[in-house]
């Protein structure tokens, strides 16, 4: 067995523990507040993962994370809503985007991923600061944790509390949310299109949406999360305030991950401070 199917099945194996444990620990929690119970089991999850990845010395072990959890999040708040009844119609239109933006991501984790004898340049930079394991632990692990959990928070609100009312506008938002996704997508494969030419080694990405925005990828992924807090409104439109949820994950990769990702650019191709004058950060739309 290869380092890349080794490290795949050492993945499996590990999040597999992860599941039933955080499912343990947080049935001790029935009773309690739902989003309790899924905060509890979503921070269980990630200490599990978070160990694994001190036994294996990398932190990359934790990067599906990201797509996975929100999976059994999802169906959980669901099946077993709080204070309403299953409405198939309405589940089905958050869900699907859910399970189509889960699918995408991991499939793109599976492509891209190189196994445990690779690990993510950002981590590795991170963990070369002073107090290591914290920033390991509170920084790689639990930070992203806490902030897809709050990302996600509008949709307990959208199947498990709120009337089972479908309308025109729930149907849009799930339509955008999927759309976001589908942008994500076209962005990632015309960047793989583009490394895979040898010719293009150690040249900026100029092309496609590319040519528009330096980071189209990033941009479905906030949109994505804009849509969960879209397709909650169109049902109850007295939730407003939960904007915040999507905002602070926009905030985060606007303000750091598009930030680490220019920066890890500029050192290694110099051009790439051309690029970024001649092209905006997130908005598909060229600068004059």
């Amino acid at each position: 067995m290869n380092i890349r199917a080794k490290s795949f099945l050492i993945t499996a194996i590990v999040y597999l523990i992860a599941l039933v444990v955080s499912v343990v620990g947080a049935y001790q929690l029935i009773g309690s507040h739902q989003w309790l119970i899924v905060l509890t089991g979503h921070l269980i999850a990630t200490v599990v993962v978070f160990i694994a990845s001190q036994i294996y010395k990398n932190s990359s072990l934790y990067d599906p994370f990201w797509s996975v959890a929100p999976i059994p999040i999802a169906i959980y708040v669901a099946l077993w809503p709080e204070s309403t009844e299953v409405n198939i119609e309405k589940v089905l239109l958050i869900l699907i985007p859910i399970m189509f933006w889960a699918f995408r991501l991991t499939v793109n984790w599976i492509r891209d991923w190189d196994g445990l004898g690779h690990e993510d340049f950002r981590y590795v930079n991170l963990k070369a600061k002073p107090f290591a394991v914290l920033i390991d632990l509170f920084g790689i692990h639990v930070y992203p944790t806490l902030q897809v959990n709050l990302s996600l928070f509008p949709i307990y609100f959208a199947l498990s509390v709120s009337t089972n009312e479908v309308g025109v506008l729930l149907y849009l938002a799930s339509i955008f949310t999927v759309l976001a996704v589908f942008l994500e997508l076209v962005a990632d494969e015309q960047m793989r299109t583009f490394r895979r030419d040898s010719a293009n080694k150690g040249k900026t990405m100029t092309q496609g949406l590319w040519a528009y925005s330096r980071h189209p990828n990033y941009l479905g992924e906030i949109l994505f999360w804009w849509g969960l807090y879209f397709m909650t409104v169109s049902i109850d439109s007295s939730y407003w305030y939960l904007f915040i949820c999507p905002l602070v994950m926009n905030l985060m990769f606007s303000l750091i991950t598009c930030q680490m990702m220019d920066n890890r650019s500029l050192e290694r191709r110099p051009e790439y401070a051309d690029y970024m004058k001649s092209t905006r950060q997130l908005i598909l739309w060229k600068k004059n």
